[in-house]
């Protein structure tokens, strides 16, 4: 069974969203990740959260690493990717107040897996997130790893919300200019 198949078989039951229904708030859900496109996701979520009364679900995912079969080594790149986690939040919590929207709700999530599965079990748990929004590097190396995984993986078409991908190139005078 190939990597795209092994997904859509993993994946196949698909949880209705809720993000409409009383006592539900829409959310976006938000990799952050420190890479420089990560500030037009994180602006276009923003002012599409300003304008639908939603939340912002921002993602940190700790990716597992080779050497880990130490477990004094795994504890300490998960500490030191916590740290920089949270340095992180409190970063982006910082430019959506310097750009003005102070009153965005945000939840920080910090998870610890693969990139595309942490992302789909995350949206399978929480029937609130309404889409996912994905920054696209601007480098001719192509879109970034995330976006190419996801892409190259066979998970978005079997992703059960919507992905925007927002150019990394657009600063927040463009974004403010979509709505």
């Amino acid at each position: 069974m190939g990597l795209g198949a092994a997904w859509q078989h993993a994946y196949m039951t698909v949880q209705k969203r809720r993000s409409f229904e009383a006592d539900h708030f829409r959310k976006f859900l938000l990799v952050i990740d420190g890479k420089p496109e990560v500030d037009s996701a994180l602006y276009y979520a923003a002012n599409r959260m300003q304008r639908s009364q939603g939340s912002l679900v921002m993602l940190y995912i700790i990716v597992p690493q080779d050497f880990q079969h130490w477990i004094n080594v795994r504890q300490q790149h998960v500490e030191e990717e916590t740290a920089k986690a949270k340095a992180l939040f409190r970063l982006m919590r910082r430019k959506l107040n310097l750009a003005g929207y102070e009153n965005i709700a945000c939840e920080e999530i910090i998870r610890e897996g693969t990139e595309v599965d942490e992302i789909r079990k995350l949206i399978d748990e929480d029937e609130d997130i309404a889409v996912l929004v994905l920054g696209a590097a601007s480098e001719a190396a192509g879109p970034g790893p995330l976006v190419s995984s996801l892409a190259t993986s066979g998970a978005m078409g079997s992703f059960p919300i919507p992905i925007t991908i927002v150019p990394g190139t657009l600063a927040l005078e463009d974004v403010r200019s979509l709505d």
